[in-house]
């Protein structure tokens, strides 16, 4: 039989290490569009996702935000290891996209299972990978994509990670994630509808292309 936290978190780790995972870690839930993460925190824990979506972004000088990725079941972030092992501050703001449950692992217990665990070493090297190549695309589309396919790439992957193609989410909340204007934003949804990738309604945005 399958421990249990093998399947939420959708690795294979050895069972020793499931044991010592389930006896330190702490979960913690989440409601929609909470701070889970803030610029500025120490981050005491690893946050391993179990279940939910979650926003990271990343705020310039004036406060506004800017999206850079999405964490999904399975997930742990790239930006908190850093913060981890490097005793620094957030840089990021982390913030649940849907209902979120994690759970909490102590930073002191990162080195020892990098050296005891191969499935711990392989987690964190491929969340490490996976981060940078998140944020690479994150990079790219601000430099290379349009910004009518910037919004269509934003809806895809707000799509993707909610597992919902409709989507509760206002032109303004577009504009600040994006950091554009509402205006440049409400226009070119009109554009995309007209393309019949999207649908428009009063309170939500359907997407017909994924």
């Amino acid at each position: 039989m399958k421990n249990e936290l093998d399947l939420n978190f959708g690795y294979v780790f050895e069972e020793n290490l499931l044991d010592e995972i389930k006896k330190v870690g702490v979960q913690k839930n989440f409601s929609i569009n909470s701070t889970i993460i803030e610029i500025g925190d120490f981050i005491t824990s690893m946050p391993l996702l179990l279940n939910g979506a979650i926003k990271i972004l990343r705020e310039d000088e004036n406060g506004e935000e800017l999206v850079l990725y999405y964490l999904e079941k399975g997930d742990t972030c790239a930006m908190t290891l850093s913060c981890c092992m490097g005793q620094t501050k957030s840089k990021i703001r982390a913030v649940a996209e849907t209902e979120v449950a994690l759970l909490m692992v102590p930073k002191e217990k990162m080195t020892s299972w990098l050296s005891n665990y191969k499935s711990w070493q392989s987690f964190i090297l491929q969340s490490y990978h996976n981060r940078v190549n998140e944020l690479l695309e994150a990079v790219d589309t601000i430099a290379f994509l349009k910004m009518d396919k910037r919004i269509f790439k934003y809806l895809k992957d707000k799509a993707m990670v909610t597992h919902n193609d409709t989507l509760s989410v206002t032109h303004k909340e577009i504009s600040e994630d994006l950091h554009t204007s509402r205006v440049v934003v409400s226009r070119l949804l009109k554009k995309l509808e007209n393309e019949n990738k999207i649908q428009l309604f009063r309170n939500s945005i359907k997407v017909l292309e994924l």
